[in-house]
């Protein structure tokens, strides 16, 4: 393992990486899959961005009142939620939204960008590698606040290094950054902790001192991190404990790596992945590569936080699926070509970087044009139905995981949006969010994961067959069921349900009242005789 300041390989082919035109280019690049859909097909997005009317429209709708509730608080999960106050007034709620997620693959990438240059000298090639984990699955499962937490941690852990020599500078800036990035989210903060003391390790280690010294020195010097424990201490009454639990799940660990890339096509997604995790066995076994010690260090600690975390940390399900994407990015950017590689070598890295860069971004543009039809197709029940309405919405899943899903699980919070309709898909996650669904009507069908089914037979988690779905759910408590991707017709066999409108798999139906016998004194009275 070499250190960063040996002498990187330079010049020829990728000589334009280093170029002022190149890192504002490949930011731009990176914006293509989301510069066309309306909506940006992430799974959970749809159900975030119905939270979001509800924060900002909530005094207007007497029917949402009667619903939901609102209430501000400090929790490390508040990234886009405050953005959108001020860009929803400039550019209304769905195309603000659009805007700041478009943000956060561009800012994800000139972070890479700017990291693999402070920690080489120059921008290597193996960097156009890291580029597309930009579009990790942690962010096509539209977990935003993370990702857009994720982004700023690596622009922080950039201005770390960068700002080494300056330890005033330093101390006052981080005094100031790790409190908003823990109100990004907090595990933004808690990666931004992992990664600087990572990078401080080997810098202390070279200092001479001992191990306990260096892990003692390095710690230390990350206390201006420390800031955001005072926001948990001071808001923890406000942050009930929730579930914390499967723990090594080595089965689903292996899964989670093999699925950094999915989105749409199994065997695009999977080669993706496995040629990074193939580029970084190599990076280490390899003399032809070498290493910047601050990022290997880091992703090291990376890949151990990674093993030892569980699947679920206080109610905050994907825990650990969500780390894969920075920790693989900061093992491919701790790397380089060795000054030895041969100028045709290095031109070839390069070529094989840029491709897989722009075949990544290729097929996400593909994939979210063809999410993005799938959306129009199904968002047109809503033009069917009455604003204020009570509805109960069923999603159809598959009896097993399918690698291409249909990222419609949450798209019934456009009822919230368009329809000022109720919507069952919300999830409450106590001091995690804050929204919270007070309909005890529903039942069991007053929030997530109640909008999940199955065709009859199935037995999966946290779904219900879809006839038992359409049976069980209290006919007094909605006025219209919204079918997506149904599994079965099996709701045109319920005598009390009229279908309103369908479009394939996805329909509208009207929940049927009985008819009301008007008692005698109600009655007309007789007109015989006159």
């Amino acid at each position: 393992m070499a250190d960063a300041h040996d002498q990187p390989a330079k010049g020829g082919w990728t000589g334009w990486l280093d170029a002022p035109w190149a890192i504002p280019l490949l930011v731009a690049l990176s914006a293509l899959p989301l510069l066309w859909p309306d909506i940006p097909p992430l799974t959970d997005l749809p159900g975030h961005i119905g939270r979001y009317f509800v924060q900002l429209h909530l005094a207007e709708y007497p029917s949402l009142q009667a619903w939901y509730s609102f209430d501000w608080t400090i929790v490390g999960n508040l990234g886009v939620d405050l953005l959108i106050e001020p860009v929803s007034r400039l550019f209304g709620l769905e195309l603000g939204v659009k805007l700041i997620v478009l943000t956060i693959p561009m800012i994800t990438t000139a972070a890479m960008l700017l990291l693999a240059r402070q920690a080489h000298g120059t921008i290597p090639p193996t960097a156009l590698f890291a580029l597309p984990l930009a579009y990790g699955f942690s962010f096509q499962f539209g977990f935003v606040n993370f990702s857009l937490a994720m982004a700023f941690c690596l622009l922080a852990f950039w201005l770390w290094m960068k700002l080494e020599a300056r330890a005033g500078l330093r101390t006052a800036l981080f005094l100031l950054i790790p409190p908003l990035i823990w109100l990004t989210h907090i595990y933004g903060w808690a990666v931004l902790c992992i990664l600087c003391f990572g990078a401080e390790l080997p810098r202390a280690r070279g200092e001479g001192r001992s191990i306990v010294q260096t892990v003692w020195t390095a710690g230390l010097r990350c206390l201006p991190l420390a800031f955001p424990f005072v926001l948990m201490l001071l808001f923890q009454d406000k942050q009930p404990a929730a579930a914390t639990g499967d723990w090594f799940n080595i089965q689903g660990k292996i899964m989670w790596l093999s699925m950094v890339l999915n989105d749409r096509w199994l065997l695009f997604d999977l080669a993706g992945a496995v040629l990074l995790l193939v580029l970084i066995f190599h990076g280490v076994r390899s003399e032809a590569l070498v290493q910047s010690r601050p990022l290997a260090t880091a992703a090291v600690l990376m890949l151990i936080v990674y093993v030892l975390m569980p699947r679920v940390v206080l109610g905050s399900a994907y825990a650990d699926m969500r780390l894969v994407p920075v920790m693989l990015a900061i093992a491919i950017l701790a790397m380089r070509p060795a000054r030895t590689i041969d100028a045709r070598h290095l031109a070839a890295l390069g070529i094989a970087g840029l491709a897989f860069f722009g075949m990544r971004m290729g097929g996400t543009l593909v994939s979210f044009l063809i999410y993005d039809r799938g959306y129009d197709r199904a968002l047109a029940a809503l033009d069917h139905v009455p604003k204020g309405a009570r509805l109960v919405s069923f999603v159809g899943k598959d009896c097993l995981d399918n690698w291409t899903p249909h990222r419609l699980d949450h798209v019934p919070g456009f009822a919230i949006v368009r329809r000022q309709a109720y919507s069952n898909e919300q999830w409450t996650l106590a001091g995690g969010q804050l929204l919270t669904a007070h309909y005890p009507a529903a039942g069991y069908f007053q929030t997530d994961p109640s909008q999940f089914i199955v065709e009859d037979g199935c037995d999966r988690p946290e779904t219900l067959p879809i006839t038992k779905a359409l049976t069980d759910f209290p006919r007094a408590a909605f006025d219209y069921v919204w079918l997506l991707a149904a599994p079965s017709d099996a709701a045109a066999k319920i005598p009390d349900l009229e279908r309103v409108w369908q479009d394939g798999p996805h329909a509208l139906y009207r929940v049927k009242r009985p008819a009301l016998t008007p008692s005698a004194s109600d009655r007309p009275a007789s007109t015989t005789g006159r």
